[in-house]
């Protein structure tokens, strides 16, 4: 099993939403991601708009019909905005995020011990349109029998964590968690995803690690290379990267 990469548009959007140019173009971002063989794009729209907006979701949701067998995933918080957006355009997969609203980018998992009920009731309206469910949690091993019991159907593990500790002293014991969590995860029958400020530097050790990972969804360092190597270029770089992390 190769593990599928999902090209995070947010940075694309934050710097065209810089000027009134409509440039760089997210819907061409992702063509060139797409032909370039990324599996998916993942955009995570915020209640501010500052960088992923409304139009953006529904066009990327026309555009993705060109692309059949690559999945178009949305992320958010199901007590903001994402819900009625998910349910609009019925996107392959919905990332259940909890967010605030005025945070700079996702830090922390669920706490399913204060929010698992409210979340069932969402994961059920996304299914009800066919809608996958994937929730962004924290490598917590016993969280994951309870993410599966409220209905989620794969977890998204929340890797800052580890990108931060990367190459330092403690690494191998975070990288440990993980491995559990991701363990406990499929034994509860539940699919796993990981994301946040992976790299190509860290991602082939992360996969090695933990097999098994479905999709990593990546934007921050991939449109960083974008700006030297060109947006085909950092999806070619990072399929090379998963790769190597492939045992």
């Amino acid at each position: 099993m190769t593990t599928r990469l999902s090209v995070n548009l947010n940075k694309v959007a934050l710097i065209r939403n810089a000027r009134p140019l409509d440039i760089p173009s997210v819907t061409r971002m992702a063509v060139l991601a797409l032909e370039a063989g990324a599996a998916g794009v993942t955009v995570h729209p915020r209640p501010d708009a500052r960088h992923i907006r409304e139009h953006d979701v529904h066009e990327l949701s026309a555009l993705m019909k060109s692309f059949p067998g690559r999945e178009f995933n949305i992320e958010g918080n199901p007590f903001h905005n994402v819900l009625p957006l998910a349910e609009a355009v019925r996107p392959d997969q919905c990332t259940l995020v909890p967010d605030e609203e005025g945070a700079s980018t996702s830090d922390h998992g669920w706490d399913l011990s204060r929010d698992a009920d409210r979340l069932r009731a969402c994961i059920e309206r996304l299914h009800a349109v066919g809608v996958r469910v994937s929730l962004f949690m924290d490598p917590e091993p016993t969280a994951m029998a309870k993410a599966r019991e409220i209905g989620a159907d794969r977890v998204e593990l929340y890797t800052e964590p580890y990108a931060s500790s990367f190459g330092k002293e403690g690494n191998a014991a975070i990288l440990a968690r993980y491995t559990a969590a991701a363990a406990a995860a499929r034994a509860a029958g539940l699919g796993v995803n990981a994301g946040h400020d992976l790299s190509c530097a860290n991602l082939p050790p992360f996969l090695r690690a933990v097999p098994g990972v479905l999709e990593v969804s990546i934007g921050h360092a991939l449109t960083a290379d974008a700006l030297e190597l060109g947006m085909a270029g950092a999806v070619r770089a990072y399929l090379a990267a998963i790769e190597a992390g492939t045992p």
